[in-house]
Protein backbone atom coordinates (compact mmCIF):
# COMPACT_ATOMS: atom_id res chain seq x y z
CA UNK A 1 0.00 0.00 0.00
CA UNK A 2 1.38 3.55 -0.89
CA UNK A 3 2.12 5.21 2.28
CA UNK A 4 0.20 8.73 0.68
CA UNK A 5 0.40 9.93 -3.31
CA UNK A 6 2.13 13.93 -2.81
CA UNK A 7 -0.25 16.50 -4.07
CA UNK A 8 0.82 19.30 -6.58
CA UNK A 9 3.99 17.77 -6.08
CA UNK A 10 6.15 19.68 -8.42
CA UNK A 11 3.55 22.69 -8.84
CA UNK A 12 4.75 22.78 -5.11
CA UNK A 13 8.31 22.68 -5.40
CA UNK A 14 8.35 24.97 -8.30
CA UNK A 15 6.88 27.81 -6.27
CA UNK A 16 9.39 27.29 -3.76
CA UNK A 17 11.84 28.61 -6.87
CA UNK A 18 14.44 26.39 -5.27
CA UNK A 19 17.66 28.41 -4.92
CA UNK A 20 21.22 25.35 -5.17
CA UNK A 21 22.93 26.73 -2.17
CA UNK A 22 19.49 27.65 -0.20
CA UNK A 23 18.58 26.19 3.09
CA UNK A 24 14.53 24.85 2.80
CA UNK A 25 11.65 23.37 5.27
CA UNK A 26 9.54 20.72 4.64
CA UNK A 27 7.25 21.23 7.18
CA UNK A 28 5.15 18.22 6.99
CA UNK A 29 7.18 15.25 5.56
CA UNK A 30 4.96 12.78 4.94
CA UNK A 31 5.48 10.07 2.17
CA UNK A 32 8.46 12.80 1.52
CA UNK A 33 6.93 13.62 -1.90
CA UNK A 34 8.06 17.42 -2.02
CA UNK A 35 10.69 16.52 0.44
CA UNK A 36 12.92 14.41 -1.74
CA UNK A 37 11.87 16.93 -5.16
CA UNK A 38 13.88 19.70 -3.03
CA UNK A 39 16.66 17.86 -3.04
CA UNK A 40 16.82 17.08 -6.62
CA UNK A 41 17.29 20.54 -7.05
CA UNK A 42 19.71 22.01 -4.42
CA UNK A 43 22.84 22.31 -5.07
CA UNK A 44 26.02 19.99 -2.72
CA UNK A 45 25.79 23.30 -0.81
CA UNK A 46 21.64 23.00 0.14
CA UNK A 47 20.27 22.03 3.21
CA UNK A 48 16.84 20.81 3.81
CA UNK A 49 14.65 20.44 7.06
CA UNK A 50 12.04 18.29 7.35
CA UNK A 51 9.28 17.86 10.08
CA UNK A 52 7.27 15.41 10.83
CA UNK A 53 5.35 14.13 14.48
CA UNK A 54 4.17 11.09 13.61
CA UNK A 55 6.73 7.99 13.96
CA UNK A 56 5.57 6.11 10.54
CA UNK A 57 6.82 9.50 8.64
CA UNK A 58 9.95 8.96 9.80
CA UNK A 59 10.48 5.54 7.59
CA UNK A 60 10.30 8.60 4.72
CA UNK A 61 12.73 10.56 5.51
CA UNK A 62 15.71 10.79 2.91
CA UNK A 63 18.49 9.31 3.14
CA UNK A 64 20.40 12.66 2.52
CA UNK A 65 23.58 14.48 4.01
CA UNK A 66 21.60 18.03 3.18
CA UNK A 67 18.43 16.36 4.75
CA UNK A 68 17.81 16.91 8.43
CA UNK A 69 14.93 15.29 10.51
CA UNK A 70 13.00 17.37 13.18
CA UNK A 71 11.00 14.51 14.55
CA UNK A 72 8.36 16.92 16.05
CA UNK A 73 5.36 19.12 15.49
CA UNK A 74 6.16 21.92 13.09
CA UNK A 75 4.32 24.10 15.63
CA UNK A 76 8.11 24.28 16.67
CA UNK A 77 9.69 25.40 13.68
CA UNK A 78 11.85 28.29 15.12
CA UNK A 79 13.26 26.62 18.03
CA UNK A 80 14.25 23.84 16.06
CA UNK A 81 15.79 25.35 13.31
CA UNK A 82 17.42 27.91 16.49
CA UNK A 83 18.70 24.28 17.87
CA UNK A 84 20.16 23.55 14.71
CA UNK A 85 22.27 27.17 14.24
CA UNK A 86 19.32 28.61 11.51
CA UNK A 87 18.07 31.86 11.89
CA UNK A 88 16.84 32.33 8.70
CA UNK A 89 15.78 30.11 5.33
CA UNK A 90 14.90 30.26 1.82
CA UNK A 91 11.75 28.89 1.81
CA UNK A 92 9.06 26.78 3.70
CA UNK A 93 6.33 24.22 2.09
CA UNK A 94 3.56 22.92 4.51
CA UNK A 95 0.83 20.18 2.98
CA UNK A 96 -1.39 20.34 6.21
CA UNK A 97 -4.16 17.68 6.68
CA UNK A 98 -4.01 14.18 6.71
CA UNK A 99 -2.29 11.67 4.67
CA UNK A 100 -3.86 8.71 2.80
CA UNK A 101 -1.85 6.76 5.24
CA UNK A 102 -3.60 7.41 8.25
CA UNK A 103 -7.10 7.36 6.50
CA UNK A 104 -5.97 3.86 5.53
CA UNK A 105 -4.50 2.53 7.96
CA UNK A 106 -7.57 1.19 10.19
CA UNK A 107 -6.07 0.74 13.33
CA UNK A 108 -5.57 4.76 13.55
CA UNK A 109 -9.18 5.74 13.76
CA UNK A 110 -9.07 8.25 10.94
CA UNK A 111 -11.58 6.98 8.74
CA UNK A 112 -15.49 6.26 9.83
CA UNK A 113 -14.43 3.25 6.80
CA UNK A 114 -13.06 0.93 9.64
CA UNK A 115 -14.53 0.09 12.77
CA UNK A 116 -11.24 0.69 15.46
CA UNK A 117 -10.31 1.87 18.37
CA UNK A 118 -11.22 5.91 19.03
CA UNK A 119 -7.80 7.28 18.66
CA UNK A 120 -6.58 9.83 15.76
CA UNK A 121 -3.63 10.81 17.14
CA UNK A 122 -1.31 11.69 14.74
CA UNK A 123 1.44 11.63 17.52
CA UNK A 124 0.93 8.77 19.36
CA UNK A 125 3.04 9.61 22.37
CA UNK A 126 0.33 12.01 23.26
CA UNK A 127 -2.13 11.68 25.84
CA UNK A 128 -5.38 12.81 24.25
CA UNK A 129 -7.31 11.02 21.80
CA UNK A 130 -10.82 10.78 20.51
CA UNK A 131 -11.82 8.42 23.12
CA UNK A 132 -11.21 11.17 25.24
CA UNK A 133 -12.56 13.57 23.40
CA UNK A 134 -15.80 11.57 22.93
CA UNK A 135 -16.42 10.11 26.41
CA UNK A 136 -15.49 12.91 28.84
CA UNK A 137 -16.05 16.51 26.78
CA UNK A 138 -19.01 17.87 28.01
CA UNK A 139 -22.14 18.60 25.73
CA UNK A 140 -21.41 22.07 25.08
CA UNK A 141 -17.70 21.56 24.28
CA UNK A 142 -18.74 18.83 21.81
CA UNK A 143 -21.37 20.74 20.36
CA UNK A 144 -18.76 23.17 19.54
CA UNK A 145 -16.52 21.26 18.55
CA UNK A 146 -18.98 19.74 15.83
CA UNK A 147 -20.05 22.98 14.40
CA UNK A 148 -16.92 24.70 14.56
CA UNK A 149 -13.97 22.31 13.42
CA UNK A 150 -16.92 20.10 11.34
CA UNK A 151 -19.40 22.93 10.31
CA UNK A 152 -21.97 20.20 11.24
CA UNK A 153 -25.82 20.89 10.88
CA UNK A 154 -26.01 17.88 13.34
CA UNK A 155 -24.06 19.06 16.37
CA UNK A 156 -26.55 19.37 18.86
CA UNK A 157 -28.62 16.32 18.24
CA UNK A 158 -25.40 14.35 17.80
CA UNK A 159 -23.69 15.74 20.75
CA UNK A 160 -26.67 15.05 23.11
CA UNK A 161 -27.05 10.99 21.82
CA UNK A 162 -23.26 10.52 22.50
CA UNK A 163 -24.56 12.10 26.11
CA UNK A 164 -27.14 9.54 26.39
CA UNK A 165 -24.81 6.21 24.53
CA UNK A 166 -21.79 6.82 27.17
CA UNK A 167 -23.74 7.17 30.12
CA UNK A 168 -24.55 3.45 29.56
CA UNK A 169 -21.18 2.30 28.28
CA UNK A 170 -18.08 4.03 27.04
CA UNK A 171 -18.05 4.78 23.09
CA UNK A 172 -14.90 2.90 22.39
CA UNK A 173 -14.81 1.90 18.64
CA UNK A 174 -15.34 4.24 15.60
CA UNK A 175 -18.05 1.85 14.92
CA UNK A 176 -19.85 2.74 17.94
CA UNK A 177 -19.27 6.56 16.79
CA UNK A 178 -20.64 5.75 13.47
CA UNK A 179 -23.90 3.90 14.96
CA UNK A 180 -24.56 7.42 16.87
CA UNK A 181 -24.40 9.78 14.13
CA UNK A 182 -26.13 6.92 11.85
CA UNK A 183 -28.87 6.90 14.24
CA UNK A 184 -29.72 10.62 14.17
CA UNK A 185 -28.88 11.58 10.71
CA UNK A 186 -30.82 10.86 7.69
CA UNK A 187 -29.24 7.88 5.44
CA UNK A 188 -28.50 10.17 2.52
CA UNK A 189 -26.60 12.50 4.72
CA UNK A 190 -24.84 9.72 6.73
CA UNK A 191 -21.68 9.97 4.57
CA UNK A 192 -21.34 13.58 4.72
CA UNK A 193 -21.90 14.01 7.94
CA UNK A 194 -19.63 11.39 9.28
CA UNK A 195 -16.98 13.04 7.75
CA UNK A 196 -17.90 16.58 9.72
CA UNK A 197 -18.05 14.79 12.62
CA UNK A 198 -14.72 12.86 12.32
CA UNK A 199 -12.86 16.00 11.02
CA UNK A 200 -14.00 17.88 13.74
CA UNK A 201 -13.22 15.54 16.37
CA UNK A 202 -9.64 14.92 14.49
CA UNK A 203 -8.71 18.28 14.87
CA UNK A 204 -9.55 18.85 18.47
CA UNK A 205 -7.44 15.70 18.80
CA UNK A 206 -4.40 17.21 17.22
CA UNK A 207 -5.39 20.75 17.94
CA UNK A 208 -4.66 21.48 14.26
CA UNK A 209 -6.09 25.18 13.84
CA UNK A 210 -3.82 26.24 16.94
CA UNK A 211 -1.15 24.59 15.06
CA UNK A 212 -1.31 26.24 12.26
CA UNK A 213 -1.60 29.38 13.71
CA UNK A 214 1.41 29.27 16.01
CA UNK A 215 3.26 28.15 12.62
CA UNK A 216 2.10 31.39 10.56
CA UNK A 217 3.61 33.40 13.24
CA UNK A 218 6.66 32.21 13.36
CA UNK A 219 6.92 31.91 9.39
CA UNK A 220 7.99 35.71 9.15
CA UNK A 221 10.84 35.27 11.92
CA UNK A 222 12.44 32.37 9.95
CA UNK A 223 12.17 33.49 6.58
CA UNK A 224 14.86 35.72 4.50
CA UNK A 225 13.56 38.68 3.13
CA UNK A 226 12.26 37.78 -0.53
CA UNK A 227 11.96 34.13 1.12
CA UNK A 228 8.85 32.07 0.08
CA UNK A 229 6.18 30.14 1.73
CA UNK A 230 4.17 27.19 0.03
CA UNK A 231 0.88 26.18 2.17
CA UNK A 232 -1.61 23.48 0.73
CA UNK A 233 -4.69 23.25 2.67
CA UNK A 234 -7.65 20.73 2.53
CA UNK A 235 -10.50 22.18 4.23
CA UNK A 236 -11.75 25.81 4.28
CA UNK A 237 -11.01 26.38 8.05
CA UNK A 238 -7.35 25.83 7.44
CA UNK A 239 -7.45 27.72 4.04
CA UNK A 240 -9.42 30.72 5.64
CA UNK A 241 -6.58 31.26 8.09
CA UNK A 242 -4.28 31.25 5.62
CA UNK A 243 -5.21 33.21 3.25
CA UNK A 244 -6.41 35.75 6.28
CA UNK A 245 -3.24 35.56 7.59
CA UNK A 246 -1.03 36.39 3.90
CA UNK A 247 -3.51 39.27 3.03
CA UNK A 248 -3.65 41.06 5.99
CA UNK A 249 -1.04 39.59 8.44
CA UNK A 250 -3.52 38.61 10.93
CA UNK A 251 -6.01 35.93 11.73
CA UNK A 252 -9.37 38.48 12.12
CA UNK A 253 -8.31 39.68 8.31
CA UNK A 254 -8.30 43.49 9.48
CA UNK A 255 -6.81 45.55 7.58
CA UNK A 256 -4.06 47.87 8.73
CA UNK A 257 -3.13 50.27 6.55
CA UNK A 258 0.00 53.38 6.31
CA UNK A 259 -1.12 57.02 5.18
CA UNK A 260 -0.17 55.81 1.69
CA UNK A 261 -2.36 52.48 1.74
CA UNK A 262 -0.05 50.37 1.96
CA UNK A 263 -1.37 47.29 3.78
CA UNK A 264 1.27 46.34 6.76
CA UNK A 265 1.49 42.86 6.48
CA UNK A 266 5.03 40.66 6.61
CA UNK A 267 4.21 38.86 3.66
CA UNK A 268 2.62 39.75 0.37
CA UNK A 269 0.47 36.95 -1.61
CA UNK A 270 2.12 36.19 -4.42
CA UNK A 271 0.00 34.69 -7.76
CA UNK A 272 -3.12 33.06 -7.36
CA UNK A 273 -4.47 29.89 -5.61
CA UNK A 274 -3.02 26.60 -7.47
CA UNK A 275 -5.59 23.49 -7.35
CA UNK A 276 -5.11 20.35 -8.88
CA UNK A 277 -5.76 19.73 -12.42
CA UNK A 278 -8.59 17.48 -13.68
CA UNK A 279 -5.66 14.61 -14.37
CA UNK A 280 -4.40 15.06 -10.71
CA UNK A 281 -7.88 14.80 -9.30
CA UNK A 282 -8.31 11.69 -11.47
CA UNK A 283 -5.32 9.38 -10.46
CA UNK A 284 -5.77 10.93 -6.46
CA UNK A 285 -9.53 11.71 -5.85
CA UNK A 286 -8.11 12.82 -2.30
CA UNK A 287 -6.58 16.25 -4.45
CA UNK A 288 -9.88 17.18 -4.90
CA UNK A 289 -10.10 19.94 -2.25
CA UNK A 290 -6.54 20.82 -2.35
CA UNK A 291 -5.85 24.92 -2.51
CA UNK A 292 -2.31 25.74 -2.43
CA UNK A 293 -1.55 29.65 -1.59
CA UNK A 294 2.00 31.23 -2.07
CA UNK A 295 3.32 34.32 -0.30
CA UNK A 296 6.68 36.24 -0.10
CA UNK A 297 8.17 37.64 2.69
CA UNK A 298 8.77 41.49 2.74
Amino acid sequence: MTYHTTVLLHEGVDALEVVPAGIYVDATLGAGGHSKEILNRLGPDGRLFGFDQDADAVNNAPSDDRFELCFGNFRFLKQFLLAKGVSAVDGIIADLGVSGHHFDEATRGFSFRFDAPLDMRMNVSQEKSAFEVVNEYEVDALIRIFKRYGESSFAKPIARKIEQARMENPIKSTGDLVSIVEAIVPERKSKGELAHIFQAIRIEVNEELTVLQEFLDQVPQVLKPGGLLVVLSYHSLEDRMVKHYVRSGNFDDVLDKDVFGNINRPLDPKGKVVTPSAEEIELNPRARSAKMRIAVKR
